[in-house]
């Protein structure tokens, strides 16, 4: 069974945690992380690229000149793409980038990033992650006392103590138990899960 080392908010180890086989002890998949990353990526795309086409574009509706005679190619408007100031060719406009995957893949690539970072050792339990005040400077000490580095913080429920003192840290996220998802895992070198979000995690993962 993994275990994960347990501290509390002076950075002090005070024990060890044993976590879920289920979730956090399996063979890491990597393909299904990749897939749900990628999803994640394209579904955050806004898709507002917006070009003219020649039918767009100010200007041009009379034919420059005439059609023969005159030695040079045939043009029907000064606007078309060869022209300066012409419409672009097949112009990118606004679309919807996002795709689904089936919630069986995207739990595997969960369990799976999740067991990875128990496999390195870049997951730590905290006692209780929660501060009295709002306070980066007593987050950033906390931080630097477990050797967080870019990391992401996990809490039961919506904290803005924490929440507001760690923002401003560069590399440092906060998110709750039950939003916790693929691609923060991967992007943050550290884990550091609330004992209590690291419960409610086993249980609606398990």
């Amino acid at each position: 069974m993994p275990k994960a080392m347990l501290y509390n908010m002076a950075a002090k180890q005070v024990g060890e945690v044993e976590l879920s086989d289920g979730i956090f002890g399996i063979e890491p998949n990597m393909p299904a992380v990749h897939a749900v990353v990628k999803n994640h990526l394209a579904n955050r795309r806004q898709g507002t690229q917006s070009s003219l086409t020649r039918a767009e574009v100010a200007g041009g509706g009379r034919k420059p000149w005439r059609q023969k005679g005159t030695g040079r190619a045939r043009q029907g408007s000064i606007r078309a793409p060869q022209w300066t100031h012409g419409g672009v060719v097949f112009a990118p406009k606004p679309r919807d980038y996002s795709y689904r995957l089936n919630r069986k893949l995207k739990r595997l690539a969960l369990k799976s990033a999740l067991s990875a970072k128990a496999a390195e050792g870049n997951l730590l339990v905290v006692d209780d992650l929660a501060l009295p005040e709002i306070k980066t400077k007593a987050m950033v000490e906390f931080l630097g006392g477990v050797e967080a580095g870019k990391s992401i913080l996990v809490t039961p429920e919506v904290s803005e103590n924490v929440y507001k003192s760690a923002r401003n840290i560069p590399g440092v996220s906060v998110t709750t138990a039950t939003i916790l998802n693929v691609y923060d895992i991967v992007n943050a070198k550290k884990l550091i899960i609330d004992q209590k979000a690291l419960a409610i995690i086993e249980e609606v993962f398990a």
